[in-house]
């Protein structure tokens, strides 16, 4: 039976990862993000069951027409993963660049919002679930962060909808991952999370059995 993943911040990283992990399982993944070329060689890797579809995040018209297509393509929707994000140039409070924020807010927030909004109405016909990214840093203070206080705005959006969707049936997860080896940082973190650890979180509970709603997966690095 057909199962469709719709995927932002698909070209690298946890998007990424968790698009190559939803293939293997037999989920045909449709791949969202700015970067074009990115998204043609991750889906010439995947093969026949990637859908190529460049858009901003932010934008939500963008999204809301790159999921229809997911279902003029493939007839369903029957989970997406709001995974786009991204932090700031500059740490803290007084030190941060208000124009910064504002990008990130839109992003980390807004973004993830577009894709509720766009992705529901379909989800609702498939009884299917919503998964976004959240962060240990969204489970806890850290001095100064305004990406931390992004990603509190996530983890409560995600219980608040969890209970919306739970209504008709459908199911809502938050992955919220310690510090992952991705391009976010501007060196390699090889001790800390890989991006394969999060798409396996993401695709437990996906894939977990109707009668189980996985509300929260928090996992931390050993190291």
């Amino acid at each position: 039976m057909t199962k469709t993943l719709f995927i932002t911040g698909a070209s690298s990283g946890i998007g990424a990862a968790t698009a190559r992990a939803a293939a293997k399982c037999g989920w045909k993944v449709a791949l969202f993000a700015r970067s074009e070329d990115k998204l043609k060689k991750l889906a010439e890797e995947i093969g026949t069951d990637a859908l190529v579809l460049p858009g901003d995040a932010t934008d939500y018209e963008a999204q809301k027409a790159a999921i229809e297509r997911v279902v003029e393509e493939w007839g369903q929707l029957d989970a997406v993963f709001a995974n786009a994000g991204r932090g700031t140039s500059q740490a803290g409070t007084e030190k941060g660049d208000p124009e910064d924020w504002k990008g990130m807010v839109e992003i980390n927030i807004m973004g993830a919002l577009h894709t509720a909004h766009a992705a529901l109405p379909h989800l609702r016909k498939t009884t299917g679930q919503y998964v976004v990214t959240g962060s240990a840093a969204g489970r806890r203070h850290i001095q100064g962060s305004i990406y931390g206080a992004t990603k509190w705005f996530i983890h409560g959006f995600a219980g608040n909808l969890a209970d919306e969707m739970a209504e008709w049936g459908g199911r809502c997860m938050v992955v919220s991952p310690g510090m992952v080896n991705t391009e976010f940082f501007d060196e390699a973190k090889p001790d800390k999370l890989a991006p394969e650890d999060v798409a396996d979180a993401v695709l437990h509970a996906l894939e977990a059995p109707k009668r189980a709603a996985i509300r929260e997966i928090h996992l931390m690095p050993t190291g």
